[in-house]
């Protein structure tokens, strides 16, 4: 945030505690980093994401997006609820390719491999 905008206090005057329980759904857990990182940013700005986005993606502490499994299940979902522009770990893309036309028709897809691609892409510039 400090690179971002160095004159936003947010995160200076707010104490956040993101509890993510280890007895989770099984499904549920990295692979929301990208999107919990995005929530935090939008709260942060005050400032909503593109409500045609999805994202994916676990996020290291260095903001590198690894891969996740599961990318055809969460893109079904996604077009299901009108989604148009989906964001997905870069390792990811040969899971994108061989996904039927069907399932990616209307929808972008956007390979990310660092965080900082995805503010840009979802409203957040």
């Amino acid at each position: 945030m400090v690179r971002r905008d160095p004159t936003n206090q947010f995160f200076g005057r707010h104490i956040i505690h993101l509890h993510v329980p280890e007895g989770a759904t099984p499904k549920d857990g990295p692979s929301a980093g990208v999107t919990m990182a995005t929530a935090l940013l939008s709260l942060a700005l005050n400032r909503p994401i593109r409500p045609d986005v999805a994202m994916t993606g676990e996020l290291t502490l260095t903001g590198r997006v690894l891969k996740i499994g599961g990318l055809k299940e969460k893109t079904i979902a996604a077009r299901r609820s009108g989604v148009r522009r989906i964001l997905f770990p870069k390792a990811n893309v040969a899971d994108w390719e061989e996904l039927p036309a069907n399932v990616k028709e209307g929808i972008e897809g956007f390979p990310i491999e660092w965080y900082e691609q995805i503010p840009p892409l979802v409203g957040l510039e």
